[in-house]
């Protein structure tokens, strides 16, 4: 399966057994956690079919003019796999194994510049790699220390091409109808600026802790509300109570008062007396 771009010949081939993966550190200690946000909240929507997949530092590959390529996006986001996963374990071909991911994003670091790398030679550059060859139609570049998210599209021309956020600060990515801006709080002790998801109601997607909070913050309104009903009906339970004491009460005063009669009736009519009923 082979289709070419100018002076560029790529093949879409399945990565050898025996090839050597590079093994380079993640270089920014909250990559891993940005990436995992983003998946938590997504799977948390039903937005992740199991026929799609997202990735972290995870080999994407090409073969362009007989050298095979791979770059490892530190989150991607695959929308259609036509092999099971078994079969990517090690690596992805798009066009082979499935469809082109629609996003990609990079994570900046103190030191690394290669995001915005258009270099076309052997090893090209990872915005060339995702522009010119892949053809991902969204790249994002987010700086996390700051908070500063570059929303690029593949425009007509087959060039990215800078996008501006809405007046939320955000970014519409119709591919999943859903927008993606910027958050700042906490999660898993990390304090700081995070990517996120908002549907089509500008909701937030949330994620699974979050969603856990609100499940345990839901049982805790309804634990109260068991016990206000609980102290209602026990409340309601002492007035039944009183109320059955006050009759008892009554029928006590009441066979009182006909024992006092009868006897009184007695007495009347010992003394031949016939008393009135």
């Amino acid at each position: 399966m082979t289709s070419t771009i100018p002076t560029y010949q790529i093949q879409w081939e399945k990565l050898p057994d025996d090839f050597i993966l590079p093994d380079d550190p993640v270089d920014n200690i909250h990559q891993p956690a940005l990436a995992a946000a983003l998946t938590d909240s997504l799977e948390n929507a039903g937005k992740i079919p199991d026929n799609a997949i997202t990735t972290t530092n995870y080999g994407i590959c090409a073969t362009v003019n007989g050298k095979i390529v791979i770059k490892a996006p530190d989150w991607a986001y695959i929308p259609l796999l036509c092999v099971p996963k078994e079969e990517i374990a090690r690596s992805y071909t798009p066009q082979l194994q499935g469809e082109t991911p629609i996003i990609v994003m990079e994570f900046l670091s103190d030191t690394d510049g290669s995001e915005y790398s258009s270099k076309p030679t052997h090893l090209p550059g990872k915005w060339f790699f995702y522009e010119k060859i892949l053809k991902v139609p969204h790249y994002i570049i987010f700086e996390p220390y700051r908070g500063l998210i570059e929303h690029y599209q593949l425009g007509k021309l087959g060039e990215y091409e800078i996008q501006s956020a809405d007046d939320n600060g955000r970014y519409w990515i119709p591919q999943l109808k859903l927008y993606l801006g910027l958050w700042e709080g906490t999660r898993e002790q990390r304090k700081g600026y995070w990517l996120r998801w908002w549907n089509e109601a500008e909701e937030l997607l949330l994620w699974g802790s979050e969603l856990a909070l609100l499940e345990r913050q839901k049982a805790e309104v309804e634990r109260q509300k068991a016990e206000v009903e609980r102290q209602k009906a026990e409340v309601e339970r002492q007035k039944a109570e009183v109320e059955k004491q006050k009759a008892e009460v009554e029928r006590q005063k009441a066979e009182v008062e006909k024992q006092k009669a009868e006897r009184l009736a007695a007495q009347l009519r010992a003394a031949g007396i016939q008393p009135e009923l």
